[in-house]
């Protein structure tokens, strides 16, 4: 097996080769799910940004094309978004037919100078060309990018950080083109770190009322997250007259260390928005083993809100692949530790637990001789730890050998637990989705082992599937 097949995911997306951040420009367009992304395809570091590509018909399997629009000496090719303008109100399309258009960050490297600009496709966004009036909104400032933009009554809205600012801008426009700035929010809930790659999303409310929806406001922020270095936060609120306004305090979206710049799919049907993220943290993000490729996207994962404690709390649901059942255990009484006959680089669990009489239960991912990744619910307090440092390789930095915790409402006896293992990566969906952590680990190609343990005392397992 060759160091790179070591390394490379099967259910996550990672590029052929080079460098990978931010995912950039998603829509679904004529069947296909287009995932952009930050790319530096000559190097595994950060370096002169262009806009990678890549197409799914389903948001598990992608296919790699060509750069889509490609750094020069004077434009880096920094975060942005991708619409399909069908009533072609940019004047860009042909026969008939309205165009994709992005809107990106053009970063300047002599100067260091953020300003956003207009791309459109015709051809499926297989080929892009770059506006003549370029840039399209410019406000002299090296702090000000990522623009994120969304249909809103007759026209466009763009949402776009001011990072040291702290502030998410709003701007409206009639043709994708002529940009008015609106209103401003922030500084709000985290404020340690820069603020970066923002969306407006219309989220369901899992209440039992049909229709039921709030505006959520997706902030990535660069520092000061709950597991250290860069995190994404969200706020509910409201989109009135006077802009985005936050209806109650700003929480963060993931509890792990690997989960930043989650942006949502245009055009994607159903209520549900769908989002996808980078799976790695600026701490540590250019210092991750790496051979040919450097840097994954997270699952793809789909929002709604269900009412906690008088708020709104964001639940997240993965989108993954059906897979076929390796074991399944019902109704057991469940003491110590049991090891399960699945041995597997890569697989998905999902289970429901009462914790009974253990203090407290959980799973041993990834074993193998000295490694396991831990997953373990506490009774009281009540909560979920994500625990990888014996999980491998984590040595890259100090802050990577680390457990992250995350409180667990008390919503009844019963945990359910969702956990998606991928060749470096742990995805816990707990609770039915209301906590999520995400960890990148690094454990040998023969740590295939997998657990379930409970510690002083007795729980019972209603169900464990394991699907691979």
């Amino acid at each position: 097996m060759s160091d790179e097949e070591l390394l490379r995911p099967r259910d996550h997306f990672a590029p052929a080769r080079g460098w990978l951040n931010d995912p950039n420009g998603l829509v679904l367009h004529d069947g296909e799910h287009h995932l952009f992304f930050q790319h530096n395809p000559d190097s595994l570091v950060h370096g002169p940004i262009s806009w990678g590509h890549a197409v799914s018909p389903d948001l598990v399997r992608w296919t790699e094309l060509p750069t889509a629009l490609a750094a020069t000496a004077t434009e880096h090719v920094w975060s942005g978004s991708v619409v399909h303008d069908v009533a072609n109100t940019s004047g860009l399309g042909a026969d008939g037919a309205g165009p994709l258009v992005a809107l990106y960050t053009r970063f300047e490297p002599g100067t260091g100078r953020q300003s956003q600009c207009l791309a459109h496709s015709l051809d499926r966004g297989r080929t892009w060309e770059r506006y003549s009036g370029n840039p399209v909104l410019d406000i002299g400032s090296s702090a000000f990018r990522d623009p994120k933009v969304l249909r809103h009554d007759d026209g466009w809205l763009m949402v776009v950080v001011l990072a040291e600012a702290r502030t998410v801008e709003l701007y409206r426009s009639p043709d994708l083109i002529a940009w008015e700035h609106w209103s401003s929010f922030g500084p709000e809930g985290s404020v340690e770190g820069l603020w970066e790659c923002p969306d407006l999303v219309r989220v369901p409310v899992e209440d039992g009322q049909d229709g039921r929806t709030a505006w959520v406001l997706l902030v990535s922020v660069s520092d000061g997250a709950p597991a250290g270095g860069s995190g994404m936060q969200y706020v509910v609120g409201e989109l009135g007259e006077g802009g985005f306004a936050s209806t109650q305090p700003a929480r963060w979206v993931d509890h792990g260390a690997d989960f930043y710049a989650a942006i949502s799919y245009s055009d994607v049907p159903g209520p549900e928005p769908v989002v996808q993220a980078w799976m790695s943290n600026w701490q540590y993000a250019d210092r991750v083993p790496a051979t040919v490729f450097r840097g994954s996207m997270t699952l793809a994962r789909r929002l709604a809100l269900r009412p906690r404690d008088g708020e709104l709390r964001l639940v997240q649901h993965p989108v993954v692949r059906a897979g076929e059942a390796a074991y399944a255990l019902t109704e057991h009484a469940l003491a110590g530790t049991l090891e399960l006959p699945v041995a597997a680089r890569s697989y998905r669990v999902v289970a429901e637990v009462d914790p009974g009489t253990a203090r407290a239960f959980g799973l041993h991912l990834r074993v193998g001789r000295d490694e396991r990744t831990t997953l373990r619910v506490e009774q009281d307090p009540r909560t979920v730890t994500l625990d990888r440092r014996r999980s491998g390789t984590v040595e890259v930095h100090p802050a990577f050998a680390a457990a992250h915790t995350a409180p667990l409402p008390d919503y009844g006896r019963a945990v359910r637990l969702e956990v998606v293992v991928d060749v470096a990566s742990v995805e816990v969906f707990a609770g039915g989705g209301e906590v999520v952590l995400t960890d990148q680990v690094f454990p040998s190609p023969s740590s295939t082992g997998l657990a379930v343990f409970a510690e002083d005392g007795e729980a019972h397992v209603r169900r464990l599937t394991v699907l691979v």
